[in-house]
C-alpha cells in the first residue's frame, strides 16, 4: 500500500488521509510532545525553533516555523508563527482543535483563516497507523486561501517528514 497523502475537498472541510508504518501510539505522541514536534513539523527547509505543548482540553500549542533554506528565495529567514487550542484529546485515538495563524506572544492574527481540525489514529495491521485530519473552514472561501498559500503542499512534505521521523525512532 502506497504511503501517499490522499486530499480531498468537501466544501469547508479539507480531508487528508495517509497510512504511516509505525503503531498508533507512536504516531500520537509525535503529535502530543515538543520533542518530536520540533523534529518533523513544517515543509522541507523549514525548522521549528520555538515550540510549546500544554496537551490537554484546553491547552495550547504554539510554535514557529522558519524557513533556513537559502533556494526558498524570498522565504529564507521567513518566521511563520501558529497556535493551537485543544478542545478534546482521546489518548492515542483523536485530536480536536482549532488552528490559529498568531504572532511570537501568541495573539491570534486577525483576518487569517482558522479551521476547526479533528484528527483521528486508526491501528491497522502490521503496527500501521492511518492518520484522518479533517480541516473545517469557516466558508469555502477561506479554505481556498490557504489552498492558495501552498498549504496542501506544505502538508504532504510535512507529513513526509513525519514518516522519516516515525522510521528513525522506532
Amino acid at each position: 500500500m502506497s504511503n501517499a497523502m490522499i486530499s480531498r475537498v468537501e466544501g469547508p472541510v479539507l480531508v487528508l488521509e495517509r497510512v504511516f508504518n509505525a503503531p498508533r501510539e507512536l504516531v500520537f505522541q509525535a503529535f502530543s510532545q515538543a520533542e518530536h514536534l520540533k523534529q518533523w513539523w513544517g515543509p522541507r527547509g523549514w525548522e521549528v525553533p520555538f515550540c510549546s505543548v500544554d496537551f490537554r482540553p484546553g491547552g495550547v500549542w504554539h510554535y514557529c516555523m522558519k524557513c533556513v533554506d537559502e533556494n526558498q528565495g524570498d522565504f529564507f529567514g521567513f518566521e511563520s508563527w501558529g497556535k493551537a487550542v485543544y478542545e478534546e484529546i482521546v489518548s492515542n485515538e483523536k485530536i480536536i482543535y482549532v488552528d490559529f495563524f498568531s504572532d511570537a506572544e501568541g495573539n491570534v492574527t486577525e483576518g487569517m483563516p482558522s479551521p476547526h481540525i479533528t484528527m483521528t489514529f486508526e491501528a491497522l495491521e502490521g503496527n500501521r497507523t492511518k492518520l484522518v485530519s479533517r480541516s473545517t473552514y469557516p466558508s469555502e472561501e477561506s479554505l481556498q486561501t490557504v489552498m492558495n498559500m501552498g498549504m496542501e503542499q506544505g502538508i504532504t512534505e510535512t507529513w513526509d517528514r513525519l514518516g522519516e521521523h516515525l522510521q528513525a525512532i522506532q
